[in-house]
C-alpha cells in the first residue's frame, strides 16, 4: 500500500508517536508511524467501520 496517512489530530507536539492508515476498496492497513517498516496491521472495511463506531460510542476518558 502506498497511501498512508497520519489523523489530522497529529500535530507538532505529537510528532511521529501515531499510527498510519491506507485503504484499498476492500481492506484498511494501520501501522505505527515510529516504525513503517514493520508488520502492519489489515482489517476488512466492514470490521474496521465497526471498530471505529465502538470507540465513538465508549470514548477513553
Amino acid at each position: 500500500m502506498s497511501n498512508w496517512r497520519k489523523s489530522s489530530y497529529s500535530g507538532e507536539g505529537d510528532g511521529n508517536n501515531c499510527v498510519e492508515i491506507a485503504t484499498t476498496p476492500t481492506h484498511i492497513a494501520v501501522r505505527d508511524s515510529k516504525t513503517p517498516t514493520t508488520r502492519t496491521l489489515t482489517f476488512p472495511v466492514a470490521a474496521f467501520a465497526n471498530f471505529l463506531e465502538a470507540l465513538k460510542a465508549h470514548p477513553c476518558r
